[in-house]
């Protein structure tokens, strides 16, 4: 699946890479690392506006959930999407349809189980830009407070080769995109049939992986810092 990634490329990064203009809102600081569970809000493309880039929160609230507490309980599943499924179950069949996103990251961070141990490692792009996941959204309107909430999801596909051999238990990864095809994922317009031609696992020749250190869930310190992201040997992996 996919809980942990790093967001840390500033505004004028993000604009000539995705060629969008960022919503009036204050700085946001770099995330070396941050995970799902926190909520935390990322740079989002949405179909509805696909020349602005937005703060969501991460963890979809469907429209229809009737309370706060209702909302909180739901996030807690919906921080993925399986593609297999996303057509078919209630959180997400609305969505999916016409209400597809692009979540901008710069890599994101998976265990390999070995044994009895698990190593993280940290993925990205070979050229080492920011990219896009696949991801949807759905606006959730408080109606205690009238705030208006706005959330994604992640979507996930089978692993490719790469990811087969780091994420050996599941064998999953996150939706990657190319280039090519953002524009297309965030088209209100896809049918179904072109939306699952899209999630298809992503060219494993333009990804890079290596081990890092175990900061990334030392407890008692922070994680989101610039060496989280460091390579790492662990002799026990040397051939």
């Amino acid at each position: 699946m996919c809980y942990n990634i790093s967001a840390k490329s500033g505004k004028e990064v993000l604009k000539n890479r995705f060629g969008a203009e960022y919503e009036a809102f204050e700085s946001t600081d770099p995330l070396y690392h941050v995970s799902g569970f926190l909520y935390p809000k990322l740079p989002v493309i949405r179909s509805d506006n696909n020349g602005l880039i937005q703060l969501c929160n991460w963890g979809l609230i469907p429209f229809w959930s009737q309370s706060e507490k209702a909302a909180n309980d739901i996030k807690r599943g919906t921080l993925n999407a399986k593609a297999e499924t996303i057509f078919a179950l209630p959180s997400f069949r609305d969505s999916i349809r016409q209400k597809r996103c692009l979540v901008l990251v710069d890599g994101f961070y998976e265990w390999k189980t070995v044994g009895k141990n698990k190593y993280p490692h940290f993925i990205r792009l070979k050229n080492q830009e920011p990219f896009a996941f696949g991801g949807i959204y759905s606006d959730w309107v408080n109606k205690t407070t009238g705030e208006i909430i706005k959330t994604f999801s992640v979507i996930t596909t089978e692993a490719n080769p790469l990811m087969a051999e780091i994420h050996n238990t599941k064998k999953r990864m996150p939706l990657i995109l190319n280039r090519a095809e953002e524009k297309a994922w965030i088209n209100p317009d896809l049918s179904e049939t072109d939306v699952k031609n899209l999630m298809k696992p992503f060219d494993e020749k333009e990804m890079e992986a290596y081990t890092i250190s175990k900061l990334i869930t030392q407890r008692g310190v922070s994680n989101n810092v610039p060496e989280v992201m460091n390579p790492f040997v662990y002799s026990e992996l040397v051939a």
